[in-house]
């Protein structure tokens, strides 16, 4: 290191603390819902190399410490005092973007003429064009179906605003003030951040400062390391999926292969399905990007707590992400929902490391976000809002229990106030709580989902909820703990009217409809019928687990006694004697010991076992990359002829099983013979 220990913390907080009131400035001066209370969006300090240097702790989105700017600063030509560039494309931008929706603005930051660094803000827009309000859909299949794209350009020159891109952006938006509100503060957080970076220079030097880049980063890299290298040298795998593609009922899969070596972390994607013609590739291009990296930084920074946040979190993590595949999809490949995927790299991710640190890692989050979104007609305009962002819990650890409602696996969002919601959006919000019985068994229980009600009250209303995952392959638990509960969408639930929803586009709804959602719950750690009844006695009490369910999950009796409910010692006694290892079923995932996914992935996983699938990935990936998507869908299509309609969800018999299991072979081995 070049600077004294004492110099380099110094100037260190000094960084952070000028990221933290740059996102504050933002919050205080934005005009959208999503920013100023759901709080999507993000400011930092990044260094000559487009590394950020400095990251805020405790405000803003949390995941994207390990992005980089040089990509979109050498794109957008020569700088000089005064120039903001502006972008949201994710491939002219090496990945600073992750979808159109978010809005990037980066300003040089000089001394005397000489550059010192960037300051960077993000916001997640209402709306940036596109073919559905709110500009996000499962269903679009390449990016220009997304909005407007905007590459590295300058905003601002010298000082000056450029009228044109701002009318460009305005023209090719529903929501335009809200959009230039939220520009304009972010260009209002870089101005503070250029303020208080020049009183650091003042006060300790401009060498200093540009030392201090390179020790800050050095120095926390060498900090993930070692905390990296405390899980131990080996290789473990696993697998997860996405239900579906929404443009078709096939589950895609996701990959992951951990090799740790002396704290180093090689994530191998190879065995991941190709890109999707649908919103969930992420675009990564290669590198070792924020979402599929998100689950190693939360890992070290609880392994070391005091660790920064800067990019020397990601400086021991390389990748193979292979060309044309859901994690590496190549343009115009749309990134919309990008999201979803991410939940489920986090998961597989998870589960791969879990097999190094089974008492360290929890069992699977609900694995999902869903910013549930209303789109309505005011006036001559629209009116574009995420009423809520939807997670669920997290899943539980050897010692503790999943957090009930809050999963903060992939960003840190802040829910919305009711009172808010109500005023700026025509709904009536009749519930918002806590999922009963929806955490996944276990001695240690997963985290609940939430329940969220709302009546529509206006004309021409629009649901949208992209992000919808979960509802067939449940949240795993691990060690003998059961899967979370599956999500669930539900227009007028209890009447003649009622429908229930998968993955949605653009759902209509009209005055005095109700709208349910309810999210998966985490998965459970350890046997049930091991966790303490007293526990289980609370949770019945507090709402989150049933009486119901407190005696067929967990063998507890409760009796009322006293106005109240107490345990019935002797009767939980025999119901635990009568208990039996495969009480919850079979395990399923990465390790047959360790994860029970549930019945719907057992299912699936009897027909498609994870050995012929790779199989199956390699002889796609050796043809052309547009011939890949129809030759899969046709070789599922074949074998899911000769399984049940409702499949996993409906398991096969033995003998359905078997014929379409020879099916899949046969299906794979003519793949293989085709010319590459």
């Amino acid at each position: 290191m070049r600077l004294d220990p004492v110099t380099m913390e110094i100037v260190g907080n000094r960084l952070s603390a000028m990221t933290e009131e740059m996102c504050l400035t933002l919050q205080r001066t934005s005009r959208s819902l999503y920013v100023k209370e759901t709080a999507d969006f993000c400011c930092a300090f990044a260094g000559l190399d487009g590394g950020f240097v400095a990251y805020p702790r405790g405000i803003g989105v949390s995941g994207f410490v390990g992005l980089n700017v040089l990509t979109a600063v050498r794109a957008a030509g020569p700088l000089e005092p005064g120039d903001v560039i502006i972008t949201n494309d994710p491939y002219r931008s090496g990945g600073l973007a992750t979808h159109l929706t978010d809005i990037q603005l980066i300003e040089p930051y000089f001394h005397e003429g000489e550059l010192v660094g960037y300051g960077w803000a993000f916001i997640h827009c209402s709306d940036i064009g596109g073919r559905v309000p709110s500009s996000l859909s499962p269903v679009n299949d390449e990016i220009f179906q997304e909005g407007l794209q905007i590459p590295p350009v300058k905003l601002v020159r010298a000082g000056e605003p450029s009228r044109d891109v701002e009318a460009l952006i305005t023209a090719n938006s529903r929501t335009p003030e809200a959009n230039l509100g939220d520009i304009r503060a972010m260009r209002a957080a870089l101005r503070t951040g250029r303020e208080r970076l020049a009183g650091v220079v003042a006060q300790h030097g401009l060498a200093t400062v540009l030392d201090a880049q390179r020790d800050l980063v050095e120095y926390t890299a060498g900090k993930a390391r070692a905390a990296l290298a405390g899980l131990g040298d080996g290789t473990h795998r696993f697998v997860d999926y996405l239900d579906d593609d929404a443009v078709s009922s096939l589950p895609v899969r996701l990959s992951v292969t951990a090799t740790l070596r002396a704290g180093d972390l090689h994530l191998d994607f190879t065995g991941t399905d190709p890109q999707v013609a649908a919103a969930f590739n992420i675009a990564t291009l290669g590198r070792p990007h924020a979402w599929i990296t998100t689950r190693v930084l939360a890992l070290i920074c609880t392994l070391d707590p005091g660790i920064a946040l800067n990019a020397g979190l990601i400086a021991p993590i390389t990748v193979t992400t292979p060309a044309g595949s859901l994690v590496n999809p190549v343009h115009p490949a749309a990134v919309g929902v990008r999201h979803a995927s991410a939940n489920r790299v986090n998961d597989a991710i998870g589960g791969a490391l879990g097999l190094a640190a089974p008492h360290v890692l929890p069992a699977a989050s609900s694995g999902l976000v869903v910013p549930v979104v209303v789109a309505e007609q005011r006036g001559a305009g629209q009116n574009v809002q995420v009423l809520e962002p939807m997670v669920g819990g997290t899943g539980a650890r050897d010692g503790a229990d999943g957090v009930d409602g809050r999963d903060s696996g992939i960003s840190n969002l802040s829910n919305n106030p009711v009172e808010t919601v109500e005023t700026e959006i025509g709904v009536e919000i009749l519930r918002y709580g806590l999922r009963t019985d929806s955490g996944g068994a276990g001695r240690w229980r997963g985290g609940c989902g939430l329940e969220l009600t709302f009546r529509v009250r206006g004309e021409g209303s629009k649901l949208l909820a992209r992000g919808l995952e979960r509802m067939c392959f449940r949240p795993w638990g691990v060690r003998g703990g059961g899967p979370g509960a599956a999500t669930e969408l539900i227009v007028n639930p209890g009447t003649a009217r009622e429908r229930r929803h998968f993955k949605i586009d653009v759902l209509p709804l009209e005055p005095g409809d109700v709208v349910t959602l309810l999210t998966s719950g985490a998965g459970g750690y350890g046997d049930p019928y091991t966790r303490d009844p007293e526990a289980v006695l609370r949770d019945v009490e507090r709402g989150v687990v049933s009486r119901e369910a407190a005696a067929r999950a967990y063998g507890v009796v409760l009796a009322e006694r006293d106005g109240g409910l107490a345990v019935d010692g002797p009767a939980t006694a025999d119901a635990r004697r009568e208990h039996h290892p495969d009480r919850l079923g079979g395990p399923a995932g990465g390790d047959a010991a360790t994860a029970d996914g549930g019945p719907e992935r057992r299912a699936w996983e009897s027909v498609f076992d994870t050995a012929t699938v790779d199989r199956l990935v390699a002889a796609l990936f050796r043809l052309p990359r547009p011939a890949r998507t129809p030759h899969r869908t046709a070789l599922y299509t074949a074998v899911l002829a000769g399984l049940p309609a409702g499949f996993p969800r409906t398991p096969p018999t033995p003998e359905q099983r078997d014929a379409a299991r020879r099916t899949l072979v046969q299906e794979i081995t003519e793949l293989e013979r085709m010319p590459a």
